[in-house]
Formats: structure tokens, sequence, C-alpha cells
């Protein structure tokens, strides 16, 4: 669907939202991790919902099993909607990890990707080499997602050291720093082990972060769309969007679900 294509409801309802940033948008981006959709069912994500994604991650290190026509079938595919598509981090973590980073920019490159995910999630990366690795993937025509906290649930995020490395991450080059929040949303970055948000923390996040338009909050779960959207509004960028949650996550960015319309009626209604 093109961005410009008429809606069904156009002229009948106003959308609620109306603060709600279109495409091309800097912000309000949705990320949908993608675990292995085939080349049908990407098509039919792309004809119903592509003006509501701005990229597609090819999860973990899944590329590595596509077969290769498919693989760059898929990659044609989704640029062909204007939506940006990178392979997961861990692939790029296996390579920092094997010494094989050129290989892993060449490849990528010959693949169609556009961008690329520097992260440290399973291996540990010092500060110099998060700096050259975004640094270099720059260099090698790439945009640049870095990502932020582990997957081991026993290492806590810590929000302080976070802020300085997002800062330090987008002066190096970093288009936006991806918060880890895994394909379950459960135990890491932000959320407890039950999937539920930890205020506090997230509220240093937001208040210490000079720019929340640069962070990506991955949020697997629609209980956690929805709160993140209350608590910091209609375009805060989310990550790791189910496909199958695409449009329900729109909906509630613009007011189209009772738990985000409830706060728009409360506002206007406000003596």
């Amino acid at each position: 669907m093109n961005v410009g294509t008429a809606l069904a409801w156009d002229g009948a309802v106003e959308m609620p939202e109306q603060n709600r940033a279109l495409k091309p948008r800097a912000s309000g981006v949705t990320m949908v991790i993608d675990k292995g959709l085939g080349i049908g069912a990407t098509k039919d994500l792309l004809e119903m919902a592509a003006a509501y994604i701005d990229f597609v991650k090819i999860a973990f290190g899944s590329a590595a099993l596509y077969p290769e026509a498919m693989l760059r079938e898929k990659v044609v595919l989704i640029k062909s909607y204007g939506i940006q598509v990178y392979p997961g981090g861990t692939l790029f973590e296996i390579a920092a990890y094997q010494g094989r980073l050129p290989q892993f920019y060449q490849r990528a490159a010959e693949l169609g990707f556009t961008y690329v995910e520097v992260s440290e999630g399973t291996i540990d990366l010092t500060p110099q080499l998060r700096e050259r690795y975004i640094k270099q993937s720059r260099d090698q025509g790439f945009g640049v997602l870095s990502e932020i906290g582990k997957k081991d649930g026993t290492i806590h995020l810590d929000p302080h050291a976070a802020i300085v490395q997002i800062e330090a991450d987008l002066a190096n080059g970093a288009e936006k720093v991806i918060i880890e929040g895994r394909d379950s949303g459960k135990g890491v970055g932000i959320y407890d082990e039950d999937g539920k948000v930890r205020g506090e923390l997230l509220s240093v996040l937001i208040n210490g972060v000079a720019d929340i338009g640069k962070i990506i909050i991955e949020a697997p779960q629609t209980s956690q769309h929805n709160y993140l959207l209350t608590k910091i509004g209609p375009n805060v960028n989310l990550g790791n969007v189910q496909p199958q949650d695409v449009l329900t996550l729109e909906s509630t960015r613009r007011g189209l679900r009772g738990d985000t319309l409830r706060n728009l009626v409360r506002i206007r209604t406000r003596p």
C-alpha cells in the first residue's frame, strides 16, 4: 500500500490522534521482527501495512539459513515498498567474533541490505570497538542502528550507563539506538520477568537522553505498546513488533483502540 493511498473510512471519520507522524518520518518508526516469513506472507504483510512499517529485521542470525535466491528476492520486495531491511544483530556479532566483518559487509551489500545493527547482546565490546564498528559500518555504506543491553536476563540494564552509551553511539554515527527487548519482551532491558515495563527505569532513560526520537524500544508485546504509547506518545519508536501486530500497533498510535482513545477523549472533554 502506498503512503498516499486513500483509506476505507476517509471522509467518514477523522483519526482521533492527529499528531501521528507519517512517512517519511524521523520518529514514530515501527521496526518489524521477521522470524521466517515466506515470500507470499511477506507480500501480504506489505500490501496491507507497508505505510506503517519503517524497518524489517531478519531476526537473529536466521538470514544465514535462507536460500540465497529467496533472501535476495525478499530484500528486493521489502525495499520496493520503501522499507529499510537489515540482518539481525546476532549475525553481526558472529562475524565480529569470528573476525569476518569484511566478508559480512560484502555479503550484506551483495544481498541488498541497507542497514546493519551493531550490537553486543551476546558478545562483549569495548567502547573503542563499538565506536570502530559503527564508523566502519557507515564507511561501508550502511545505515547503522546500534543496540544497548544484553540478552542474558541476569545482566540488568543500568539506565545511567545506557544513557552515556546511547549518546556516544549517536555521536559516532548511529542513526538510532535500540533498547534490547528480545523477541519475548521478558526479563531484559526495561522489562521484568513478566514482561511489564519497569516504570522508574524507563523514566530515567527518557528523561536522561537528549532526543527520545533517537531511541527504538523493542516491544514485542501489545501490552507493552499500550504502556509506551500512553507514557511517551504516538510517535515513540518501537521495535521487534510481530508482523501480525502491525495494524494493532498503528491503531493504538492513532487512537483507534480504546487504550489510547480513552486518553484522547479525557483530554478533549476536560473543563
